[in-house]
């Protein structure tokens, strides 16, 4: 028996006047299965149905946004700062993770302001629970990508990534690390939970409770794997943790302090009338809320 795998999956599903490869496909499937998610829990909740086409307009534009910006930003700027009007050429690669982090920190700011008027921790409890799943599919698209793998390695599941250029220049005829896959089942499992936790064990009673588990849990595992991860750019060769380990403690940080904040306030009291709420039937409980 080999003790590798040949990796040769074609990136591209089907050449037409088209051209529709897995990388595209996982994002849109994650996105509509999380649409789907969100609106179970909507629902379950009682929050009105166009809150959500809304959410999804917010999330998508701050996820490409974010993520093209964040590799703009913090691996290349030096590239890009010469280059100007290369940045908007998403479609030749180029998204980095914590960009489309902090993108959709910012854009549910927004969407708690303009449309929810609550507290954005109620958007962002329920929101990072189909961003785990979608997360996972991502690093699925990576892999037919050929792409974002690790170092070398003899383990009996490595990878010859043999359509990757990258590969052929520095580790032809040598296995790595599917990291891709590393990452897609921790972040499949963090999915997991994150349902278990709000269907089960009630979490979203405290408010920011989901949110921080889903910062400590993803980024821990982002920081541990980068370890045998190949570098982005150059310059991280010098680094002790590179850029993705030294963006992700922030995030590390700040999930331990939501969830000690979560866990020392008490529990909030929700209904579930498991109904989309009417416009109007929303704003009596705001006001409701706001009296009491």
């Amino acid at each position: 028996m080999l003790g590798y795998i040949v990796w040769n999956a074609d990136p591209v599903i089907f050449h037409s006047f088209i051209t529709l490869r897995w990388y595209s496909l996982m994002f849109a499937v994650g996105f509509l299965i999380g649409y789907n998610i969100e609106a179970r829990i909507y629902k379950h909740e009682g929050a009105p149905e166009r809150w959500l086409g809304i959410l999804l307009l917010w999330v998508v534009a701050a996820t490409i946004i974010g993520a093209r910006l964040g590799h703009v930003f913090f691996y290349q700027w030096d590239y890009y700062s010469q280059h100007p009007l290369e940045i908007v050429k998403v479609w030749e690669g180029g998204l980095a993770s914590h960009g489309g982090t902090i993108g959709i920190v910012i854009a549910v700011i927004l969407y708690s302001i303009f449309t929810t008027k609550r507290n954005p921790l109620w958007a962002y409890d329920r929101l990072v629970i189909p961003i785990a799943l979608v997360g996972g599919l991502i690093r699925i698209g990576n892999l037919m990508n050929s792409e974002i793998y690790g170092h070398a390695t003899t383990l009996p599941w490595g990878f010859m990534f043999i359509r990757s250029r990258e590969w052929h220049e520095m580790y032809e005829g040598v296995a790595c690390h599917p990291t891709q896959i590393y990452e897609a089942l921790c972040y499949f499992a963090l999915f997991g939970l994150l349902m278990w936790m709000y269907w089960k064990k009630n979490a979203e009673r405290r408010p920011g409770l989901i949110f921080g588990v889903f910062f400590i849990i993803l980024f821990s595992t982002r920081f541990l794997i980068e370890f045998i991860k190949n570098d982005q750019v150059p310059q991280e060769a010098t680094m002790t943790l590179n850029l993705g380990q030294q963006l992700s403690i922030p995030f590390i940080l700040i999930g331990i302090g939501l969830v000690l904040w979560a866990m020392t306030h008490p529990p909030v009291k929700l209904e579930f009338p498991n109904r989309f709420a009417d416009e109007d039937d929303d704003d009596k409980a705001k006001k409701s809320r706001v009296k009491k």
